[in-house]
Parts: structure tokens; C-alpha cells; sequence
């Protein structure tokens, strides 16, 4: 199975990816709010993270889709963006995602995120989305709320990061179906315009 944007192709992963995840998980300033990814991180974390994504693709009753982000014009993994916690009974699930470094502030996420999402809400039916970000990780703050994610509250010292044995607060998002395609219009056109600028300077 596979999703794909203009520029992305969100799919399975294979264990020929673990250098694209090695490359992006190595830099601090990307694992350094993620709450399970070592510092530093080597082929053996790799393949061990992958491993246990392809577990969760072949599972029964999955409640779990971890999407590997890859870059068409380039044919690598920039990043995983992951579906899980998927309960069918209340139809709700949760989300989470990372990129490489070197692609940061390109709209990757953005468009990544309304693939995923669209899927979320219209093949498995869900009826809410929700996300955790650490309190001082501002750039995923204001992303979650660009994309219509409403602030829910704080869990205070909740988290401790395995990359810098950091203690952090985890702000609580949440988006309901509704709101979510309120806001996709426009979202798009943001996106659509960020693309185009891009595609200028090059």
C-alpha cells in the first residue's frame, strides 16, 4: 500500500531504507523532542526501527500504519509520518512525524500530513486525530496548529527524551473530522503556493 502527493510517495518500509533513517535520525536538533530515538543513532537502531514498522504493517487487526516519507526527485526517505493507537470501537486514533534535517521548511510535512490524514478520516473512519508535542519544540507547536489541531491541555514533565535524557512537558492536540475539512481548502492553497515558490528558486 502506498499514498502519493505531488512530490512524495508515502509507503511501507523496506530494510534497504535504513541509510535515508540513519542520516535523519543522526542529527540532534531532529530526535531531540522525540521521545525514543537514541543519540547517537547507528545502522543497528535503524534496522531495529524498521523491523518493527514492517511488524506493525503485517499484524492483524492494525492498529498502527507507519508511512515512510519518500522524496520522488530524489528516491529517499526524508522522514516517517505514523498513524497509531488506532482504536475502531471509538474511532479515534493518534499521529506522530519526523524529518531529515536537510529538508526542513519545505512543506514536506504539510503535505505529508493532509495524505495522511485524508486517510485517517476517510478509509479508516475515525472521527478524531490526535498529537503530542513537546512544549519547547515550536516549530511542530505552530505546524499542528497550522493544520487546524486544537490545543487540549498539558501533561506536565511527562516525557523523558532518550536522545538527551532531557524532562519535558507534552502539549495535547486534537482534530476533529469536521474541522479538518474546514480547514483543507485553504491549507492546500497555503501548501500549493509554498510548492510553486520553491520551485522558482531552483
Amino acid at each position: 500500500m502506498k499514498l502519493e502527493t505531488k512530490r512524495l510517495i508515502l509507503r511501507r518500509p523496506r530494510l534497504s531504507d535504513w541509510e535515508d533513517i540513519v542520516e535523519g535520525c543522526k542529527n540532534l536538533d531532529v530526535v531531540r523532542y522525540l521521545a525514543v530515538v537514541p543519540h547517537p543513532y547507528k545502522k543497528k537502531n535503524a534496522i531495529e526501527f524498521i523491523k518493527d514498522c514492517q511488524k506493525k504493517w503485517n499484524g492483524k487487526n492494525q492498529k498502527a500504519w507507519p508511512f515512510f516519507i519518500e522524496l520522488k526527485s530524489e528516491k529517499k526517505v526524508i522522514g516517517v509520518i505514523e498513524i497509531f493507537s488506532y482504536s475502531k470501537q471509538h474511532r479515534i486514533c493518534e499521529t506522530g512525524s519526523w524529518i531529515n534535517r536537510k529538508y526542513w521548511r519545505k512543506g514536506y510535512i504539510t503535505e505529508a500530513k493532509i495524505t495522511v490524514n485524508n486517510f485517517a478520516f476517510d478509509k479508516l473512519k475515525v472521527r478524531k486525530m490526535e498529537t503530542g508535542v513537546y512544549e519547547k519544540n515550536k516549530a511542530s507547536n505552530a505546524t499542528q496548529k497550522s493544520i487546524g489541531y486544537k490545543y487540549e491541555g498539558t501533561r506536565l514533565r511527562h516525557h523523558i527524551s532518550n536522545s538527551t535524557g532531557k524532562v519535558h512537558d507534552e502539549h495535547l492536540y486534537g482534530l476533529f473530522k469536521k474541522d479538518w475539512k474546514k480547514s483543507l481548502p485553504k491549507l492546500k492553497k497555503k501548501l500549493n503556493k509554498k510548492i510553486k515558490k520553491l520551485e522558482k528558486l531552483k
